[in-house]
């Protein structure tokens, strides 16, 4: 049990990518405090709650719910779980948003919750990543595999991921004398309810052609990656690893 006594800190947690995550984490020990962004999603929380202490007893599970968008609210996250596990040795920010549209197209208003929900979020959890992570921990960040694609159409949702992709990098420079390693992982078009609200049928065709075996990303392709840096792969930090079957060679 590789984690084992560790506190992983999931943001986005109780669903889709975040949701495996947990499961792949509590395999190996971690004790888990998941966030989720709505009432709605309580649900979700209620769900995976009774799933993972049937699978997994000893593991202990608390669940959090916020909107991340201020600074605040991660402040007001942090301390709750430091408050009720005493440590945060892990923590992996899933949240993001995608929009896809013609930047002629783009009001001030869609960037604007664009780049509150992609980078400022994702740097604030890692401003307080860097404050709170126990020494020797690990910070990963959900970006995307549109880094590393010529593309139009996804200019507010890649540059918004960009920025977190940045400074993650930098701050695994910054935390490199305190052992914890940083990164993001980058996945390709993921399987998930979130993405096909935006594509059309062609498109989706299209996107699944560009990756192996002729399909999609999903989640469970990321989550074993994550887990892996969590444990094995705690060598690698500053670094963003692209996953995504071949949709892009970088």
């Amino acid at each position: 049990m590789a984690l084992a006594g560790q506190v992983a800190l999931i943001t986005g947690g109780v669903k889709n990518l975040g949701a495996d995550i947990a499961f792949q984490l509590a395999s190996v020990g971690a004790h888990l405090a998941l966030h989720y962004h709505s009432v709605s999603s309580k649900a979700d929380a209620t769900k995976i709650e009774g799933e993972l202490k049937q699978k997994y007893p000893n593991v202990k599970v608390a669940f959090y719910q916020g909107d991340l968008t201020k600074a605040a609210a991660v402040d007001k996250l942090f301390q709750e779980v430091l408050g009720d596990f005493g440590k945060i040795n892990i923590v992996i920010n899933t949240i993001g948003k995608v929009l896809k549209k013609p930047i002629t197209e783009i009001s001030e208003e869609e960037y604007d919750s664009m780049f509150a929900i992609n980078s400022k979020t994702a740097f604030f959890i890692l401003k307080d990543g860097a404050k709170h992570v126990s020494d020797g921990g690990k910070i990963i960040t959900i970006v995307t595999a549109l880094l590393g694609a010529f593309t139009g159409y996804y200019t507010s949702y890649a540059g918004s991921k960009a920025a977190a992709d940045i400074v993650s990098r930098g701050v695994a420079k910054e935390l490199q004398g305190r052992q914890i390693s940083v990164n993001a992982v980058a996945p390709g078009p993921m399987d998930t309810p979130f993405f096909y609200p935006q594509e059309s049928p062609e498109a989706v065709e299209f996107h699944k052609a560009n990756g192996m075996g002729g399909r999609l990303t999903q989640t469970s392709d990321i989550a074993p990656l994550v887990r892996f840096l969590c444990t094995e792969g705690s060598w690698i930090t500053g670094q963003t690893l692209f996953a995504n079957g071949g949709y892009t060679t970088r």
